[in-house]
């Protein structure tokens, strides 16, 4: 019984994630009035279906949730961490897809001298992973 109220927690905790990152990136957007870029709408793509795979995880116990889950936190995990290396100058601007509209490597604000978009971004998708990654040791899905 703990097996089974622990992997829900975990699914629980992805969903959690994936919410607030799907509400926070509304938020920037429709309420701040930050624009994103080609970058950000990569890691949308990749993020907002997950609050939704993970809530119908949730209410049907599905236990494949890892296996059609897993490619797209691995996705938008890559864009993000691509993005965050753009906006910390390790990466130069002529190496993203961003050619038109909003620049990638626009930061709108910098909490603690690091905390960005793209660094939030990049912590839901690690948090998710994380999650995952914990489900699969546990067995969940075999």
């Amino acid at each position: 019984m703990e097996h089974k109220n622990s992997s829900w927690l975990l699914i629980f905790l992805a969903w959690t994630t994936a919410l607030i990152a799907t509400l926070g990136s509304l938020f920037f957007s429709e309420v701040m009035g930050f624009p994103p870029c080609t970058m950000c709408w990569y890691q949308r793509i990749c993020m907002y279906p997950l609050a939704v795979i993970f809530l119908v995880a949730l209410i049907r116990n599905d236990k494949n949730v890892l296996f059609y889950a897993s490619p797209l936190v691995v996705v938008g995990w890559f864009w993000a961490f691509y993005h965050s290396l753009l906006i910390y100058g390790v990466i130069k601007e002529e190496m993203t897809p961003c050619s038109l509209g909003v620049p990638c490597s626009v930061s709108y604000f910098n909490w603690l001298g690091f905390i960005d978009i793209p660094t939030l971004s990049l912590t839901a998708f690690t948090l998710i992973a994380i999650f995952l990654v914990i489900l699969y040791k546990k067995g969940f899905g075999k």
